[in-house]
């Protein structure tokens, strides 16, 4: 069975038998069941569940801080008299290539403030970004695949 499916059913069970279904209440039964599971992984067929877990924890943490930045960086645009902003269309090059992949990463790239995903070329290898705040090309381009994307694959693959 999946872990993770096995790992939300635990977590069902908690809240069926404390009768109390709250997401604080879910949460809490999916922590101690993850770490019941993860006491018991040599009992189970190897998985890398337990390292995907700690992927998206990482990938969620980036993100958040991501955005509060972006959002920063947006309310001084605004409130500033004078505004300091630089836009652009950038060409990242894809080492993504799936539709889930490529979805995920233009959603993360246009909930940040700041940057819009525009399109992707038809071969799949080349993604277009409009962001309002562009110093260097390169440092941006970097900064999306060793940020984003990097992250994105590393949690779907």
């Amino acid at each position: 069975m999946n872990l993770f499916l096995l790992n939300t059913l635990l977590a069902l069970a908690w809240i069926a038998l404390t009768g109390t279904f709250t997401p604080v209440h879910f949460l809490f039964g999916f922590a101690v069941s993850f770490g019941l599971l993860w006491l018991t992984q040599r009992l189970m067929k190897p998985s890398n569940y337990f390292a995907k877990v700690s992927q998206v924890l990482g990938f969620v943490l980036f993100f958040v801080v991501e955005l509060i930045l972006a959002n920063l960086r947006v309310a001084l645009v605004v409130l500033s008299p004078r505004p300091a902003i630089r836009p652009a269309v950038v060409a990242i090059p894809l080492d993504v290539r799936s539709d889930a992949e490529i979805a995920l990463l233009a959603n993360l790239i246009t909930l940040t403030p700041g940057t819009l995903y525009l399109d992707v070329s038809k071969d799949r290898c080349t993604m277009y970004v409009h962001t309002i705040f562009v110093d260097d090309l390169d440092q941006f381009r970097r900064h999306i695949k060793q940020g984003f994307e990097r992250r994105v694959m590393e949690i779907l693959r």
